[in-house]
């Protein structure tokens, strides 16, 4: 038994009780669930059935698109059989193991960006070290490190959140166990715990969105020496990144960088960087 606690289970009140916006909801999730499988899968398969993409940065991008898949499918189905039922409950259990793989594969997909980041600069910035410094065993310890961060990181959230006291009610105001809906049922002040929130994802998320739009910067200004077809080629590269980054990091930094407060946003927030950014 957990010290100083007694719930077993939390009861969700998920996106809404409107029947008729449930049924609507579940079609649209639904959708955009298959067109995200289909979408990154057939990434994978293009990237590793070419053998002309087998340059580092389409590994990452079928990294990613791998990450991707795994994420949506940790989250997206949960929220589709969830808006077929009236009550939604979830296990104490179960609702640790949902908070640990959000973490884990959205961390893991921050790092991601960064590696990528740090490929796009050494093949424009340094194209005449690109295969030296980015050859095949350089790829593989950066994707390792990725993991073995975002696990780390997953594991250390889920033990902060484990021991702490609720006693109730049991009512989580969201579709899914997150840090500040659980510390919104916690029976004990939060103002300290939502610093230690802050000092982890928070810091995550403006740290790496502060070292990759510096990173980005730095290469645009390199690609001013280029000709006019190479600046046209690493403009059109990085645009698509910087898209990606700015469309994950700024739900990322208005989620965790707060005093703990649930917001009415809060929810379309959490649908768009853990469903349609994935799409």
């Amino acid at each position: 038994m957990r010290k100083n606690s007694n719930v077993t289970e939390f009861i969700l009140v998920g996106l809404t009780q409107d029947p008729v916006g449930q049924k609507a909801l579940f079609i649209m999730f639904l959708l955009t669930y298959i067109v995200t499988l289909a979408g990154n899968l057939l990434i994978v398969a293009t990237v590793i059935a070419s053998s002309s993409l087998g340059s580092p940065m389409y590994i990452f991008l079928a990294y990613l698109s791998l990450m991707d898949v795994i994420y949506s499918t940790a989250i997206s189905p949960k929220l589709i059989t969830e808006l077929l039922y009236t009550e939604k409950t979830i296990s104490f259990t179960a609702c640790m193991g949902q908070l640990f793989v959000e973490h884990f594969f959205g961390r893991t997909d921050i790092f991601l960006l960064v590696a990528m980041a740090y490929d796009r600069y050494v093949a424009i910035c340094k194209p005449l070290y690109y295969l030296t410094i980015k050859n095949h065993r350089v790829c593989i310890l950066l994707l390792v490190a990725t993991w073995v961060v975002g696990f780390a990181h997953s594991v250390a959230q889920v033990l902060f959140v484990y021991d702490l006291p609720f006693c109730g009610p049991n009512i989580i105001d969201h579709f899914a166990c997150d840090m500040y809906p659980l510390l919104g049922l916690v029976c004990t002040d939060t103002y300290f715990l939502g610093f230690i929130v802050i000092a982890s994802d928070g810091a995550i998320c403006i740290g790496v969105f502060i070292i990759l739009l510096a990173s980005y910067g730095i290469i645009l200004n390199s690609v001013k020496t280029h000709s006019q077809e190479g600046r046209h080629k690493a403009l059109s590269t990085c645009s698509c990144h910087i898209m990606v980054v700015v469309l994950f990091f700024v739900p990322c930094i208005f989620m965790y960088v707060r005093p703990v407060y649930n917001f009415s946003i809060d929810k379309s927030v959490t649908i768009f960087y853990t469903v349609i950014t994935l799409t």
